[in-house]
């Protein structure tokens, strides 16, 4: 699978530069971000791998130039849907990474491209192949979902994202994940630019989330059931990760974001050969699944103008 990656920030630095170095059968074809220092360092640090990889100063000469199979949305969050409708015209899926678009019509916009993109959901490949497995199909779960970290100490070049978006994004996703529910409304949300928490209701069960972009980084998901019984529990962060860190052990976002590319890898070839898998749990997120998303996103910060109020989650056959 051929990449081409547009915008040449932290995440494809730290995370899909070496995670493309490590992914079986990807290799990145060209980046494109019209600032020439970062994308220099991106093409320096690819060339370091033993990669080769052209550089332009816009997406259009890199689709003009180079075939690619996939193209990872990596640049600033308003720059999300031009993007991937540029790539769309030119018949080449996406891969957005999140929030996917500003608001939930710019998702609605995504999720009616076609090829349809994926997004960069990548917490399925950490806590969701963790713990999907030991839920059972029906029955009602409690969740309890939480999400901090510094987002200063990450060295983005923009940091414009509120927590709901940044962190909280990936929960709510998780959360419908994991108990493969429908969401039905939120309650109890206080959302601030760096903290937000809300309770997520579920037609199977009901989700507690809770995430902070100035804080220490701490991932926890914790699922019962309607006893009380503990039926899996993942937590990253803190003192024993960096220990892992210290020791070698494998960065948790690189092997992440290197299993959602072998998994588009997959995708994509199966497509090719007009087949899908059946029967087991789908783990790379489309765009569909962002407007779902996206959807409790706007329900929570309704919930929370209304100091807290209930809030129906819009159904999405209705907002699609």
């Amino acid at each position: 699978m051929r990449l081409g990656i547009a915008g040449c920030g932290r995440i494809v630095e730290r995370g899909y530069v070496p995670a493309a170095m490590a992914a079986e059968g990807v290799t990145i074809a060209a980046f494109a971000d019209p600032n020439p220092e970062r994308l220099e360092s991106c093409l320096r640090l690819w060339r370091e791998g033993g990669g080769e990889a052209a550089g332009y100063s816009d997406l259009t000469g890199l689709l003009e130039a180079e075939p690619i199979d996939l193209l990872v949305v990596a640049a600033p969050l308003d720059r999300h849907v031009a993007l991937a409708e540029e790539a769309a015209a030119a018949g080449v899926r996406s891969l957005v990474e999140k929030p996917p678009a500003p608001d939930l019509a710019g998702t609605l916009r995504l999720a009616g491209l076609e090829p349809e993109p994926f997004l960069a959901l990548n917490r399925r490949f950490l806590q969701g192949k963790e713990l999907r497995d030991s839920i059972p199909a029906e029955g009602w779960i409690e969740l309890d979902l939480e999400l901090r970290f510094k987002q200063k100490a990450w060295g983005a070049h923009e940091v414009r994202d509120e927590a709901l978006l940044d962190a909280g994004i990936h929960l709510i996703d998780l959360a419908c994940f994991l108990s493969d529910a429908a969401p039905i409304a939120v309650r109890g949300a206080r959302i601030e630019p760096q903290r937000a928490s809300f309770e997520l209701e579920l037609n199977r069960g009901r989700a507690r989330i809770e995430c902070a972009t100035d804080r220490g980084h701490r991932e926890v998901v914790s699922i019962r059931d309607r006893a009380g019984k503990t039926l899996g529990r993942s937590a990253w962060g803190g003192l024993r990760s960096r220990l892992g860190g210290l020791a070698g052990r494998p960065d948790p976002l690189v092997t992440s974001i290197q299993r959602q590319l072998e998994e588009a890898g997959g995708s994509l070839s199966e497509q090719q050969m007009g087949r899908l898998r059946q029967g087991h749990p789908r783990l790379l997120a489309a765009a569909q699944d962002g407007v779902t998303a996206m959807a409790v996103v706007e329900a929570a910060r309704r919930s929370s103008e209304l100091n807290g109020a209930e809030v129906t989650v819009a159904p999405v056959e209705t907002v699609a």
